[in-house]
């Protein structure tokens, strides 16, 4: 075998291995976790088990409407018992560090706010469609200077982390993550 079919041959080989390897990868959005007869989701206020006002209000609503916006099914923002579908959520915990300090003054300048999440996507026959026990999202953010403003500060990251919080949850019910 000359020179030039030995590199043919490897040429061919290294394509077939390329080709083989990329076997069983598929477009994202293509697996589906929720059944066809489903049609109908209730979402119900999220229970919070930390002492944050209204963060599962907050994380709820972010939910429900980017279930809207993304899917046809018809959402419902309370529990019935005829819906097809009920996700209900759990905020695990939530906590509030200082990532940096201003040098003059000693006092924290940005913040990490970090929400834990439980949520189960059950039908209902009570067959759990989707569940992931540990979602942990962060939001940064900058610390005024002013006292007053303080929590309207945390309060916009907090919007922020649940809007991240809501696209990624849907994307991993829809997509069968």
């Amino acid at each position: 075998m000359g020179y030039v079919q030995k590199v043919n041959v490897a040429m061919l080989a290294v394509v077939a291995m390329l080709v083989l390897a990329s076997c069983g990868y598929h477009t994202a959005g293509k697996a589906a976790r929720i059944p066809d007869s489903v049609h109908t989701i209730a979402i119900p206020v999220f229970t919070n088990k930390t002492p944050t006002y209204r963060i599962e209000t907050v994380l709820t609503n972010a939910v429900v409407k980017e279930f809207n916006t993304r899917t046809k099914y018809r959402i419902v923002n309370q529990a019935v018992p005829d819906a097809d579908a009920t996700l209900t959520g759990t905020v695990i915990s939530t906590e509030l560090a200082p990532v940096t300090y201003d040098s003059q003054t000693g006092r924290a300048s940005t913040a990490l706010v970090t929400v834990t999440m439980s949520v189960v996507l059950k039908g209902r026959n009570g067959q759990v469609l989707y569940e992931n026990s540990r979602y942990v999202f962060r939001e940064q953010y900058q610390v005024s200077r002013e006292l007053s403003s303080f929590f309207e500060e945390e309060g916009i990251a907090v919007e922020r982390l649940s809007h991240d919080f809501a696209r990624t949850l849907v994307s991993n019910v829809l997509e069968a993550f």
